[in-house]
């Protein structure tokens, strides 16, 4: 009988001759299919680790007192914008538009501010303000500005270590309302969605920002607001967002496109991240149906076929899927939160007091921001949403309360444009 040493050392020769043939107890166990998490800790990149919206926090308050939970500080001053904060370790990052400056702040946790530095120009274009959140890896922050500007920041000090006009490297177009992509960081690289000329999607080295693949360009295609998701489908790490026309798909490693559908409306704004789960993906989008695709190995291709259509339409927010359950606002033609069957895309039920807006899912609740300013906690049961909990954060009459909540560690944390506020919502 050989020894497992022997075996080891065979195994290393075999891959040193270039064969193919080893023992299957000595590969590398296949990865189940589903979103890919980011490597770092707590909350690294929008809408958390899995980019899905869903904490794992548990021990939170079953509701809420009159005037919500205990608010633990609140920080002002900090530019207009829509981005959320992400969270890592001993320091809190976000950003906003002060004058001509980008702004990248960083905090402590009790919103003490440790430092700032630019990313380029604000945006003052049409509804002008700060769009994308920013991504944590090993140490640094990545940041696309609203003209495109991609930059590399030292997240111990604010130091710039490199940045690249995505747009110009690929040849791509702003867009009415800017782009507002968050990047995500992929081991050693950073992805972007130019939409350009020379590159649908494109992948730069996370030290240096040099181009490592890029997608092919859809002719007549331009760059829109959503941002990308990482999973993993019959054994392919895939990269899955929207264009200005387009839901698609690539290979994570090396560029290639795997499929492209329709996804367009009459302002060629798409800026609800897909969504995956048990081998479907859904794109929504504002004033059109959404439509649910199964996807399917075919070759070095991957197809996109479609199981189910909803009317539901969504634009900032996005949705949260929990146990074969979607939860998301409508825009448009729902200007409410409903709950879906996500095997058949059957509305199972509504609720039409609370206008559209973002969530995030913890402990078997929802902690939704509702565009006109109300934050509000949901609870799911199985035929209707329970609300136990609401209270208002922006003004009577706002209209634009879009930056998603974030929580970690029993804080839930809010922003409504130049201030960003920190709940207690932990159980006492």
């Amino acid at each position: 009988m050989i020894s497992c040493r022997a075996w080891g050392c065979l195994a290393v020769i075999a891959v040193m001759l270039g064969l193919t043939a080893l023992p299957t107890a000595f590969s590398a166990p296949p990865q189940p299919d589903g979103l890919i998490a980011s490597p770092e800790p707590d909350w690294p990149q929008f809408r958390g680790p899995r980019r899905d919206a869903v904490s794992a926090e548990t021990g939170l308050l079953p509701t809420w007192p009159e005037g919500g939970p205990r608010l633990l500080w609140k920080k002002e001053n900090l530019g207009r914008g829509w981005s959320s904060p992400i969270v890592v370790g001993p320091r809190l990052y976000i950003t906003g538009d002060v004058g001509e400056d980008l702004v990248v702040y960083a905090l402590d946790l009790d919103g003490n501010l440790k430092w700032q530095a630019a990313n380029g120009r604000s945006w003052k274009g049409s509804y002008p303000g700060a769009r994308a959140t920013c991504a944590y890896s090993e140490g640094r922050l990545y940041h696309m500005n609203a003209h495109g500007r991609v930059a590399c920041l030292d997240a111990s000090t604010g130091v710039e270590l490199w940045a690249v006009d995505a747009l110009e490297r690929f040849q791509g177009r702003n867009i009415t309302w800017a782009v507002s992509e968050c990047l995500l960081v992929d081991g050693p690289r950073v992805v972007v969605t130019p939409g350009g000329q020379k590159a649908l999607m494109a992948a730069l080295d996370k030290t240096n920002g040099r181009t490592v693949w890029t997608t092919q360009p859809i002719p007549g295609e331009r760059v829109s607001h959503a941002s990308p998701i990482l999973f993993r489908c019959a054994g392919r790490r895939v990269l899955a967002n929207c264009s200005s026309d387009h839901g698609f798909g690539v290979d994570a490693d090396t560029g290639k496109l795997l499929w492209a559908v329709p996804l367009s409306n009459q302002y060629g704004v798409n800026a609800s991240m897909p969504i995956y789960g048990e081998g479907c993906l859904l794109y929504a989008t504002a004033y059109t149906d959404g439509t649910c695709y199964r996807l399917q190995p075919r070759g070095e291709r991957i197809t996109a076929d479609t199981a189910w259509t909803t009317p539901l339409d969504n634009v900032t927010g996005s949705g949260v899927l929990v146990g074969g359950r979607l939860y998301e606002s409508g825009y448009r033609r729902f200007k409410s939160w409903l709950c879906l069957d996500w095997r058949s895309g059957e509305i199972l039920y509504k609720l039409k007091d609370l206008t559209t807006g973002a969530a995030v899912y913890a402990d078997g609740r929802l902690y939704c921001l509702a565009e006109d300013g109300r934050a509000a906690m949901l609870r799911p049961t199985a035929a209707a949403f329970d609300v136990v909990g609401q209270f208002r954060l922006a003004p009577e009459g706002s209209r634009d309360a879009w930056a998603h909540p974030v929580l970690l560690h029993g804080r839930l944390y809010l922003r409504y444009h130049d201030r960003l506020w920190c709940y207690d919502v932990r159980a006492r």
